[in-house]
């Protein structure tokens, strides 16, 4: 078994601020924008969360340079912090900390929110740590209030609006499910694209209420809408179902016609005798080089 080593030591250590020294200097304008006052607000609510990352300079640990943090160590320094807590790399790594971060997906935002609400913490002081008003900490705790659990877990990993929600829960299940395969599909997980969706939903398929006359679009029109996006549905379903060989083929395709076009004779001849299939080739080969 390959032994792994730990990068960091465990335990934050307590750092004087004025041995800390940043390895980039910060953008024009970082203090006023609304990251720094959330950070800055969540820091004096609840203290500080993450430690900041440094690796030592000399080892004596005289010096330390600051790895990862620049915006909380210069929010720390301005709220007047004389120690940091941090995490000392055990080396001196060269990539970005925040390049290997996964941000936080809407739902996962949602169930943190949720979560700490449940354990007793008021809506009021998360408002507060957040910097946000009442109503967004509200809006995002109820984000799945009406949502079937199915399209929930489509979207899990997903980064939408929550006005998104107010939108697939006036659909009943079966419906959200549809609209959320489609946005997924079309790479358009957008509010404007869930109200079109609702507008070409039959009315058994909406939750309680009646579909609103629309004075802009004609009953034809809608019509039309709706069977264009139920033959959407049925295309989406069936490249899903080819998707792998699709692609298989394609690939096996491509390498076939990078052989063929390494080959200069060949090349000589596609060129001087069907030069529009020589074209359609080298836009092939090229196409999906750039798509990888």
């Amino acid at each position: 078994m390959t032994n792994v080593s730990i990068g960091f030591d465990l335990n934050p250590l307590l750092i004087p601020v004025e041995k800390i020294l940043a390895s980039r200097k910060i953008p024009t304008g970082v203090s006023s924008s609304r990251k720094y006052s959330q950070i800055k607000t969540s820091i004096q609510e609840i203290g500080l969360i993450e430690p900041l990352s440094i690796c030592s300079t000399e080892n004596d640990g005289s010096q330390y340079i600051l790895l990862d943090g620049h915006i909380r160590f210069m929010i720390l320094k301005d709220l007047g912090f004389i120690e940091i807590p941090c995490l000392i790399a055990t080396d001196d790594e060269g990539y970005t900390y925040n390049s290997r971060i996964n941000r936080l997906s809407t739902i996962q935002e949602h169930h943190m929110i949720h979560r700490a609400i449940e354990r007793g913490v008021t809506p009021e002081k998360l408002a507060k740590a957040l910097s946000v008003d009442l109503v967004t900490i509200q809006r995002k705790s109820a984000l799945l209030d009406g949502i079937c659990s199915e399209a929930a877990e489509l979207l899990k990993d997903r980064q939408f609006s929550y006005d998104l929600s107010r939108v697939l829960r006036k659909m009943k299940p079966t419906r959200q499910i549809e609209c959320v395969e489609l946005m997924i599909s079309a790479n358009t997980i957008t509010v404007k694209y869930a109200q079109a969706m609702l507008m070409a939903t039959p009315e058994e398929m909406l939750v309680g209420e009646k579909k609103l006359k629309n004075t802009i679009i004609s009953a034809e029109q809608m019509a039309r809408m709706e069977r264009e996006m139920t033959n959407l549905q049925d295309q989406y379903k069936m490249v899903e179902q080819t998707y792998s060989q699709d692609v298989l083929n394609l690939v096996v395709a491509k390498g076939y016609l990078s052989k063929l076009l390494e080959n200069q004779a060949v090349n000589h001849y596609l060129i001087q005798k069907q030069p529009e299939v020589f074209s359609a080739f080298g836009k092939i080969v090229e196409m999906i080089t750039i798509a990888q």
